[in-house]
């Protein structure tokens, strides 16, 4: 039905910037809301930033200054900037939609992750 893509992670030194992507395809009217997670290994999943169907933006406190959220609702697109990066923010970060299909169904959808490695 619909499908999630992450693209833009890779390796970035202390301090550098990325830019992330989740591009939504299938059979989507609307996107209501997109949030993006991340997950380091032995630590469960948190959250890091949503764009919510009220309209407004939540970020995590270790977010806040450093990341922002955005989406361009023409291209079904959500992105995430991530600057002054830091070792902590190694992770894989994935994104998460709710999205109004076309006959009318509201759906959570995943995409399957992009890894960010914060190291010099």
């Amino acid at each position: 039905q619909v499908r999630l893509v992450e693209s833009g992670g890779g390796l970035v030194q202390p301090g550098g910037s990325m830019r992330l992507a989740c591009a939504a395809s299938g059979s989507i009217a609307l996107i209501y809301a997109m949030e993006w997670y991340r997950q380091s290994p032995g630590k469960q999943r948190e959250l890091v930033a949503a764009s919510t169907k009220g309209g407004s933006i939540n970020y995590a406190d270790f977010a806040k200054g450093r990341f922002t959220i955005s989406r361009d609702n023409a291209k079904n697109t959500g992105y995430l900037q991530m600057d002054s990066l830091k070792p902590e923010d190694t992770a894989v970060y994935s994104c998460n939609a709710d999205v109004l299909l076309v006959g009318g169904t509201e759906l959570g959808f995943w995409g399957q992750g992009t890894q960010v490695t914060v190291s010099s």
